[in-house]
């Protein structure tokens, strides 16, 4: 093969810093589009960024050139940066130290698209803790326990 090719979808998931609520409804589009830009600023296709006030789900297609944990440790540390440089917030903003990061086949984008879209609706019976705890038991861990650093 003369050429490479690559699509590789990743749902990634990460919370505030002990997951306390930071990301207000007047900040929160500032940040969720600041975050689409630092992805594709690193070579990544974005397709969504949505969240709640504790923690923000992307689905975007990796630059293969570059790790998930490069792309995630820079996406989260510039969006700190910016959030408290513009005091977007009343308290110092950080994020929390982890992440999830999950492939998605090409034939589930849409559905991912679709559940990262309506988060706020999704959150209104099941918190951030039970709805993480399920989808890493759903992807193949086994005795996950939230933390808060």
């Amino acid at each position: 093969m003369s050429k490479s090719y690559s699509k590789i979808w990743v749902h990634a998931v990460w919370s505030t810093k002990n997951r306390i609520p930071l990301i207000h409804s007047k900040m929160e589009q500032k940040l969720f589009s600041f975050l689409k830009e630092e992805l594709k600023k690193m070579g990544c296709m974005v397709s969504i960024v949505n969240g709640m006030p504790d923690h923000v789900h992307c689905l975007f297609g990796i630059n293969p050139q570059i790790s998930i944990t490069d792309i995630i440790k820079q996406i989260k540390g510039s969006s700190s940066h910016f959030v408290n440089s513009n005091n977007s917030t009343p308290e110092k903003f950080s994020w929390q130290r982890g992440f999830g990061a999950f492939g998605v086949s090409h034939s589930a984008v849409d559905n991912v698209y679709r559940y990262i879209r309506d988060q706020k609706q999704h959150h209104n019976n099941k918190t951030f803790e039970s709805e993480y705890i399920k989808f890493i038991q759903l992807h193949g861990f086994e005795d996950v326990k939230m933390d808060n650093d």
